[in-house]
């Protein structure tokens, strides 16, 4: 546990967080740097999410006993990621926590996150998701697509109940859930230099190395265009894993003569690097509540090319979308057109998701203006 403490805090924030990694971790150190507010952390690594789920409440309502009980007139709040089963927090708090609100922020959704057989989806985790928003006082989710999808699965599972019904449930969640987008840091991508304009145009892909990113329609569609002698150079980096997609490998050597760079890069600096230096950032994903990757790049100057669906239509205007059936037709469109966005465009599309543009909307959230600071909101 790490713990911030400024002199006169307006409020307390206690996190909990049982998946302390990738954009969790970056989206809840933002909030400590961004937010002034005492931020004390209860974490766990981000491993075993499924274990995490299960048993993380537990864990943590025992961890709780250990720190200082709320001072009275201090606002105080309990601020949980989805991964905490926060029904089951909540019957389990040491006494002094009892009727502290409760804040949950949903990064995901365990009914539209990806199996890869719907066969293998156990419905058990989107109970969890179901009884966590229920029993939260408040909650957030990233996009309204996240939010969406996340009720059209409640009410898909609640129908299957035998002998049961939740007729007010939807009503309920809607009622205190809003769409808050994670805020991003910019502030090394702006300080980063910018690089000389590229003579061929640089597609960048800096996803993860997964079924769900759908990269067969992404580099069959650089295939394609490779056999017509389309101009591109490709960089590909983003989160690979020891099982992979077979296109990843197809295309490391059918594309060889094009690539700039393929594979993870190891520090951010780098990483900040291989943004400023495409021109043309591309999502082919089958599945995403967010899109985070694809803003950092946007930020760093590359022009978007995004499906017409999932969350993208929230963050981007028509201009930067595509239906796939038109991806590759589109891919060359764009490429023909010399894509790197100026400056201030990249800075225009991108802005209303930093710290500076959100910190207001999440302080807000924590620790509304009407009613008593910390009190009981129900």
């Amino acid at each position: 546990m790490s713990t911030e403490t400024p002199c006169h805090p307006p409020g307390r924030i206690i996190i909990l967080e049982p998946y302390f990694g990738g954009s969790h971790r970056a989206f809840l150190e933002g909030l400590r740097r961004h937010l002034p507010f005492a931020c004390e952390f209860l974490t766990l690594p981000a491993r075993g999410w499924k274990w995490r789920m299960r048993l993380a409440a537990p864990h943590l309502a025992t961890e709780l006993r250990n720190l200082p009980a709320p001072l009275p007139g201090v606002p105080c709040c309990l601020l949980c990621s989805s991964f905490v089963d926060v029904a089951t927090l909540k019957g389990m708090l040491p006494a002094q926590w009892h009727g502290l609100p409760i804040r949950t922020y949903f990064h995901e959704n365990q009914f539209a996150y990806p199996v890869q057989a719907e066969d293998q989806r156990d419905l058990h985790f989107g109970i969890t998701n179901l009884t966590t928003a229920l029993a939260s006082d408040r909650t957030a989710f990233n996009s309204s697509h996240n939010l969406e999808t996340f009720l059209a699965g409640c009410r898909g599972m609640v129908k299957k109940a035998p002998d049961m019904a939740l007729p007010d449930f939807e009503a309920t969640i809607r009622a205190q859930a809003v769409v808050l987008p994670p805020p991003l840091d910019f502030t090394d991508i702006d300080a980063a230099p910018a690089l000389p304009s590229n003579p061929t145009p640089v597609i960048l892909w800096n996803h993860r190395w997964e079924h769900d990113k759908n990269p067969d329609l992404f580099f069959n569609a650089l295939l394609e265009l490779d056999q017509r002698d389309v101009p591109f150079h490709l960089v590909v980096i983003g989160q690979s894993f020891r099982q992979q997609p077979p296109v990843f490998a197809t295309a490391r050597e059918r594309l060889a003569h094009r690539l700039l760079h393929f594979g993870t890069v190891t520090t951010r600096q780098e990483y900040v690097r291989w943004l400023k230096n495409a021109d043309l950032v591309v999502s082919t994903a089958g599945h995403e509540f967010f899109g985070l990757a694809v803003l950092e790049a946007v930020r760093a100057g590359c022009r978007p090319l995004l499906p017409n669906r999932l969350a993208y239509p929230e963050l981007f205007p028509p201009e930067f979308l595509y239906e796939e059936e038109d991806f590759t037709k589109e891919l060359e469109r764009v490429l023909r057109g010399r894509p790197r966005l100026a400056p201030a465009r990249a800075r225009e599309l991108t802005e209303p998701f930093s710290w500076p543009a959100l910190a207001g909307r999440y302080r807000e959230w924590l620790f509304p203006a009407a009613g008593p600071a910390g009190a009981q909101e129900r």
